[in-house]
């Protein structure tokens, strides 16, 4: 396992236009546990909440057949110009995680969905924040990625997930244990908080989920059938 207080390197240039998740130190977390793997040629990958795409075109360059899922028509359209831009191939679908993918399997499902707690249980259905707003705990998307995965690989596949401690890690590696995977944390990096979570500083007091004020731990949860 590799822990940093730093971020990996930064990926390529992308367009990311207003209301479409930006590349960050998540981001470029997964993209290295991604790179850690045994990713051969043509290897099958499922990129779930793909945003501006750059996961799933770092799987396409590592050799990958690529399907990239987002609810967000907006997110949709910018994975696809941005592996045109790229010259990438990815299949892009507009789906709610694994919706449009449900009689495929794959050699690795890779995702950064939303994780952050959020002021009540509703969760906006446009926006920026829809990008990073996941219920009051945080684990509304987590835990559904974590259902929705051992049914999504293939006997040998993979799953890598980030997200924040904010949101559990244990409670995310309680789960996959529950539907059936052996999972572990792989990665982990300690980053500032960025304007969003400053702005919910009261709301993550009232929950007892801080335990440093100015800074977070993101990990990379990687999982595989027991």
């Amino acid at each position: 396992m590799t822990t940093d207080t730093l971020p990996p390197p930064a990926p390529p240039f992308l367009l990311a236009p207003p209301g479409v998740y930006r590349p960050q130190h998540d981001t470029r977390l997964l993209a290295r546990a991604l790179r850690r793997e045994d990713l051969r040629p043509g290897a099958r990958v499922l990129d779930l909440g793909t945003g501006t795409g750059a996961l799933a075109l770092e799987a396409a360059r590592l050799g990958a057949r690529v399907t990239a899922v987002d609810i967000s028509r907006r997110a949709v359209l910018t994975t696809r110009l941005n592996a045109l831009l790229a010259r990438q191939r990815v299949d892009v679908r507009r789906a709610d995680l694994t919706a449009a993918v449900r009689d495929s399997s794959y050699d690795f499902v890779i995702s950064n969905p939303p994780y952050v707690p959020s002021p009540g249980s509703a969760l906006p259905r446009r926006g920026a924040a829809r990008a990073w707003d996941a219920g009051d705990d945080g684990r509304v998307f987590v835990d559904r990625i974590c259902a929705a995965a051992p049914s999504a690989l293939r006997p040998s596949g993979v799953l890598l997930l980030v997200h924040s401690g904010l949101c559990g890690v244990e409670a995310t590696l309680d789960a996959l244990g529950r539907a059936g995977m052996s999972a572990s944390v792989v990665e982990r990096a300690s980053i500032p908080f960025g304007p969003v979570l400053r702005s919910r500083l009261p709301l993550l007091r009232r929950a007892g989920l801080l335990s440093d004020e100015g800074r977070e731990e993101l990990v990379v949860v990687r999982a595989e059938h027991a």
